[in-house]
């Protein structure tokens, strides 16, 4: 018998890539909420719907589906907050007080931004734009 006669064990996904039912969780979560929020709000959330999840497995969760695209990370004061958005070129306009945000697509500063390249000779533009301000349910609560 040789080596290749043996039956090979089967391959599992990397641990990053597993779907378990705790990263099921904070997925379908953030799938339902418009407001960026902190891995610690998430998990708090989840715990108080029954979910037994870590503190330590939300951070995980949340840097993968950064890293895959699928949560944005909006970094204030030091402080991360994540939202799943769409995978298109975005900006966003966050609500200083509830942190609910909607996404800006096709801005004005996009084609502002090119032009910048073009006139002094640059490609391959990056850029972050942060926009925030208070939204009407918070400026105007009792409306």
């Amino acid at each position: 018998m040789t080596s290749t006669d043996l039956a090979q064990p089967a391959q599992s996904a990397p641990p990053s890539e597993r779907r378990t039912r705790q990263r099921q969780a904070i997925s379908d979560y953030l799938a339902t909420i418009p407001a960026f929020l902190t891995a610690q709000q998430i998990h708090d959330h989840l715990r108080s719907a029954g979910v037994d999840v870590s503190l330590p497995t939300v951070y995980r969760t949340l840097a993968h589906m950064a890293e895959s695209g699928e949560v944005d990370i909006l970094t204030h004061e030091g402080q991360s907050s994540y939202r799943r958005c769409s995978t298109t070129h975005h900006h966003h306009l966050t609500c200083r007080v509830c942190g609910r945000a909607v996404e800006i697509a096709d801005a004005p500063i996009d084609e502002w931004i090119a032009a910048l390249g073009r006139e002094h000779e640059y490609t391959d533009i990056t850029h972050v734009t942060e926009l925030s301000g208070i939204c009407s349910r918070c400026a105007n609560p009792q409306e």
